[in-house]
């Protein structure tokens, strides 16, 4: 069983089976049902948002792994960056796969999240889980249901919203960016977490459109939208480009992503 303080108990079992499967689909997933462990590698993501010796002592460790994996020291903003977006992608995901996978979103708060960032584990202790009409989980507790799928579709917007704000901000100073650049991050990692199963999946164009209904481009506090292009002459499949920088250029300058903003 999960546990959350001040909440209902919810059964595990439903998300148990999407995060297995997720794992089982990406070799970047590792997200389990549990309480945040605790060990030297291990942090909260209230912790990261809230206590600036462990956020610099995360940031201290992706510079150490980017010196070692491309011989390059990076800036400090660069692995900031970084630390934010591999925290990000995967907590994103935390909520986003089960909706892709079945229609579920849980509500998982910095607090209730425990994550490695070694390998980019993550185990969830979720307050509550959104389902439609008929899903089997409807009646558990800590199981509410909405009506449809653009009320499903908000309530995932909300989660991981209010899930990455305090990241977000505890983030700001050291990565030199305004709300504004910040929210657009948000945006692209909700965006390319989809985009990574559907790929893995064989079915890049579902995944497109399902971002595309999720983040049309006009829900606050998410700046921009999925913003696919479709497929043209050349290439197979939809693409994007991505609304911020991951500043890979700043560590490999002639190996521009596909996605980067700053590719004609």
């Amino acid at each position: 069983m999960i546990f959350a303080p001040g909440t209902k108990a919810i059964s595990s079992t439903p998300l148990a089976d999407s995060y297995r499967r997720l794992g089982e689909i990406s070799e970047l997933l590792d997200i389990r049902v549990g309480a945040p462990p605790v060990g030297e590698t291990w942090v909260t993501g209230r912790q990261l948002a809230r206590d600036p010796a462990v956020l610099d002592r995360a940031v201290a460790e992706e510079e150490r792994r980017i010196r070692d994996a491309y011989a390059v020291a990076p800036r400090r903003d660069v692995a900031a960056t970084w630390v934010l977006h591999r925290y990000a992608f995967t907590a994103c995901l935390a909520m986003s796969g089960p909706w892709y996978l079945d229609r579920r979103v849980p509500r998982v708060t910095p607090e209730g999240v425990g994550y490695q960032w070694t390998d980019r584990a993550l185990t969830v202790r979720p307050d509550s889980l959104t389902c439609l009409p008929g899903d089997p989980a409807e009646g558990l507790a800590g199981v509410r249901t909405v009506p449809d799928e653009e009320a499903l579709r908000a309530e995932l917007r909300a989660a991981v919203a209010d899930h990455l704000a305090p990241l977000l901000e505890a983030f700001r100073p050291l990565l030199r960016r305004g709300p504004r650049a910040l929210w657009g991050m948000a945006s692209d990692e909700l965006t390319e977490g989809l985009w990574h199963l559907g790929r893995l999946l064989g079915d890049p164009e579902a995944a497109a459109q399902q971002a595309q209904a999720l983040l049309p481009g006009s829900t606050a506090p998410y700046v921009g939208g999925a913003g696919f292009r479709p497929p043209t002459h050349g290439c197979a499949e939809s693409t994007r480009t991505r609304i911020g920088c991951c500043l890979y250029y700043t560590i490999r300058p002639s190996d521009l992503c596909t996605t980067c903003p700053r590719t004609p």
